[in-house]
């Protein structure tokens, strides 16, 4: 039997629900020496700033027992040589794809969103929240709602209406549903979770931090179960958004539960450091899963966790209210 492995991100075709996560595989032309970009559902680049950034101090990544920490700090060539290099490079090969930014003002957010409302090859856009906001004291967007809607609303005032507005929420909040509430009154088109939580590691030899920085983004297997709590979460609150989970997704089985818990798309991030095949390994690990409990379409286990046990697939069910006299 063969599984339907097409899904939607708003109303956008995937031919499948894996992406890269934002920073895992910079702009595809690392990846691609592996293999064909096409075979992902789409490529989620690095997080684009206005300027050019040469990221923070080393060292910025240390191992953890079960993950890592990176304080890279959103290091890239700037809006400019983006435009000029990298996304031209997608676009030509006809790659779907996710452009993530990041910025420290509203206005900047906005700036880059008008440099990229007209380039051609962009199929979405990510809106990395999880920057500190420089006109508010270093507070980061993405914990505070408020925060959050401002830059979304300006987001999608601004970006035509054919490319999805993706809003990336990070769990370091008290209430992620009402985060991601805001961003949808706010015009979110979809959500995707999480963004890597902040953790801190000592170097008991040097008697120090082992990250310059201090702190950094926790990843890997460790935040699997944050990362599908925070997704169950919104599905439950919010269950006509679509989400895109991600957070410790090293195997199709870890995609499985992102899916059941309600995201229709997943992303793929730390296991690509070792693995470059991961997108690959997991999309046909996760296709394996659902034809092995005869599931004949990913939408008919999106959110499946959260009916009730033996109750129809979603689109059978809207099938059935259809046909009613």
């Amino acid at each position: 039997m063969s599984v339907d492995m097409r899904t939607f991100l708003a109303h956008v075709e995937l031919a499948n629900p894996i992406t890269t996560a934002a920073g895992c595989a910079s702009s595809g032309r690392e990846l691609a020496q592996f293999f064909d970009l096409h075979r992902l559902g789409a490529l989620t680049t690095r997080s684009i700033t206005m300027a050019p950034r040469a990221g923070r101090p080393t060292p910025r990544m240390a191992e953890t027992p079960s993950g890592m920490l990176n304080s890279v700090g959103l290091q890239g060539p700037g809006i400019d040589a983006f435009l000029e290099r990298e996304l031209p490079w997608l676009a030509q090969r006809g790659i779907r794809t996710i452009v993530s930014i990041g910025g420290g003002t509203v206005a900047e957010y906005s700036e880059l969103v008008r440099r990229l409302a007209d380039a051609p090859g962009v199929t979405a856009l990510e809106i990395n929240l999880s920057c500190p906001n420089m006109e508010d004291r270093g507070r980061v967007f993405a914990r505070e709602g408020s925060a959050a809607a401002e830059v979304i609303a300006s987001v999608r005032s601004i970006m035509r209406y054919d490319v999805p507005v993706v809003a990336k929420l990070a769990p370091d909040v008290a209430d992620i549903v009402s985060v991601a509430r805001a961003c949808v009154d706010a015009g979110a088109d979809a959500l995707s979770m999480i963004n890597n939580p902040l953790g801190m590691a000592i170097d008991t030899e040097a008697l120090r931090p082992s990250l310059a920085a201090v702190t950094g983004g926790l990843s890997g297997p460790a935040v699997l179960p944050l990362a599908v709590r925070c997704v169950w979460q919104v599905h439950a609150a919010l269950p006509g958004v679509p989400l895109i989970g991600m957070g410790g997704v090293m195997s199709g089985r870890d995609a499985f539960q992102l899916v059941l818990a309600g995201a229709c798309v997943v992303g793929v991030g730390t296991a690509l450091f070792h693995d470059p095949y991961a997108c690959l390994r997991i999309e046909r690990e996760l296709e394996d899963l659902l034809r092995a409990r005869g599931l004949q379409r990913l939408a008919d286990a999106v959110g499946l966790a959260h009916r009730p046990p033996g109750s129809a697939p979603r689109h059978l069910l809207v099938d059935s209210e259809e046909s009613a006299p």
